[in-house]
């Protein structure tokens, strides 16, 4: 049974086309993976099915009955209002239903007997109705997905005016998830989720019983929960059945396929060309050319899809610092309150050290503590010689009004346009992108030009706060061979084993000095 089809749907941004003549269908039950290179249009291709954007050409059409549940990369949530006041607002209509029903037992008090016969049947029915959805274990059902998303860590009576952007993302996604809804549509929704709470997430998506659509470059969690690939590339949108990595053996075939049709169009075209030369002034074969020249106008030439620009990241290094870069002495970190107990740690020459642990422990603040961008609550960090560092922010400023090249020139300003343009193409960004605003770049184009801004200097320490996402598979696999190869020293917080197993020397997890019950 479908519950959504796309029909002939295509839309652009001014003269960029984004899609053209694309169909949809969702089968119920159905887990479908949403993918395609940063800037291909996924995230558009969502907010049309929602009804946020409205499509230049096409249908979109959902079955009735229908109940959709969306978490995009700019959810918000309503200030002044505590965790669990939002993972309560997933039950509202039920809350409403109770309501109503209390309205009525009040109303029967001055009714007549036939009023009071209607409103009982009435009563009766929204109390099968909330019996059966749960409505009186609510708080337990509340409590259980948060612990499974780590929110219980947090504590659900924190006001969300107080969380971090991974935290603030986990509360959308949980009362998302409270709502159960027929369809759910998920973009990047491990982004800012840590192992333990994506490997939660993938077993609750493996047993979701209803449709979802995933916008995700996360490969392993792909393979995991998805059986429906849809690829977005050059405006177009083809289904594949199966993973991701049977996807990716079916795409290369296809390649390797269109390949082969160039080829042999191209012999066929010589051929005829060939013939035509050889017979056009001849009277006895004028006619057999003549016939060729039709065919050839005829001809729908097979062409290469036009290849997206492919990021090359290499960093620059400058000289050797001295052997320690950072030395930490019974440093407690924080804000207002410790969130560790005394750490000590050094950070030595040429060492690539991967933090982990759950949300919320710190990571973050640990980075910038060591960076001096805040102060420690107690204890010392003191910094060796001749250190030069790159460092990659978690996000970028939501309202961000300047376009890509004047956020790199205004770092470099001794550099020419032309000179600011070719770095910013080396990182995978079209002329298009470079002219955008920051804030309307998709969110891998964002950080390809943040990251573009550390590609620049020379450097010795590279100092990475989540640097992988929203980046699309190709450009993680050319940034971890980037800081492979980088022969300075690493401070990366990820929560992608997969990302940095193949470059990193050592492994902290901050679950080991934390003050919270991980």
């Amino acid at each position: 049974m479908s519950v959504l089809n796309v029909k002939n749907v295509s839309h652009g941004f001014g003269a960029r086309a984004i899609l053209e003549n694309v169909s949809f269908r969702l089968l119920k039950g159905e887990h479908v993976a949403l993918i395609g290179a940063n800037g291909e249009g996924k995230s558009t291709f969502l907010n049309i099915i929602t009804g946020k954007l409205m499509p230049d050409e096409g249908q979109v059409e959902w079955s009735n009955r229908v109940t959709v549940g969306y978490l995009d990369q700019h959810s918000v949530l309503k200030a002044g209002t505590t965790i669990r006041d939002n993972l309560r607002l997933a039950f509202d209509d039920l809350f409403n239903l109770e309501k109503e029903m209390l309205e009525l037992y009040d109303k029967m008090a001055d009714a007549t007997d036939d009023e009071v016969n209607k409103m009982m049947e009435d009563t009766a029915e929204i109390q099968t109705i909330l019996d059966s959805s749960g409505f009186y274990v609510i708080d337990s059902k509340i409590d259980e997905v948060a612990n499974g998303l780590g929110l219980g860590d947090i504590g659900l009576d924190k006001f969300v005016d107080e969380l971090s952007g991974g935290q603030r993302t986990k509360v959308l996604l949980t009362k998302l998830l409270l709502q159960n809804p027929t369809i759910l549509l998920l973009d990047e929704p491990t982004n800012y989720l840590d192992a333990n709470h994506i490997e939660w997430l993938t077993k609750y998506l493996q047993n979701y019983e209803n449709a979802f659509i995933l916008i995700s470059h996360d490969v392993p969690f792909i393979n995991n929960v998805c059986n429906i690939i849809y690829h977005v590339e050059n405006c177009e949108l083809s289904k594949y059945v199966g993973n991701y990595d049977e996807f990716m053996r079916l795409y290369e075939l296809k390649k390797k396929q269109l390949d082969k049709d160039i080829e042999r169009q191209q012999k066929e075209i010589e051929q005829l060309e060939d013939f035509i030369a050889r017979n056009k002034a001849r009277v006895a074969t004028r006619g057999m050319a003549q016939s060729r020249v039709k065919k050839l106008e005829k001809m729908e030439i097979i062409e290469k899809p036009k290849e997206k620009p492919k990021p090359t990241f290499k960093f620059k290094e400058t000289k050797a610092p001295s052997r320690f870069l950072i030395e930490a002495k019974e440093l407690v970190i924080g804000y207002d309150t410790a969130l560790t107990k005394p750490m000590d740690f050094w950070v030595e020459r040429g060492k690539k050290i991967a933090i982990c642990g759950v949300n919320g422990l710190g990571k973050s603040t640990l980075l910038k503590t060591f960076l001096g961008i805040i102060p420690p609550v107690s204890g010392e960090v003191l910094h060796g010689e001749n250190i030069v560092t790159g460092y990659f922010e978690q996000e970028d400023s939501k309202n961000n009004t300047k376009t890509a090249l004047q956020e790199v020139w205004d770092v470099y300003p001794s550099l020419q346009n032309r000179e600011v343009r070719l770095e910013l193409a080396r990182c995978g960004l079209t002329t298009e992108n470079i002219e955008s605003m920051m804030k309307v770049l998709s969110g891998g184009e964002n950080a390809k030009v943040r990251l573009c801004k550390i590609l620049m200097s020379e450097l010795n320490f590279l100092v990475l706060d989540e640097p992988t996402n929203h980046l699309d598979v190709e450009a993680k696999e050319e940034l971890a061979k980037a800081i492979r190869e980088f022969k300075g020293t690493v401070l990366l917080v990820s929560h992608e084993p997969h990302f940095y197993e193949s470059f990193v020397t050592d492994v902290w997890n901050l679950e080991t000095f934390t003050t919270k019950i991980v």
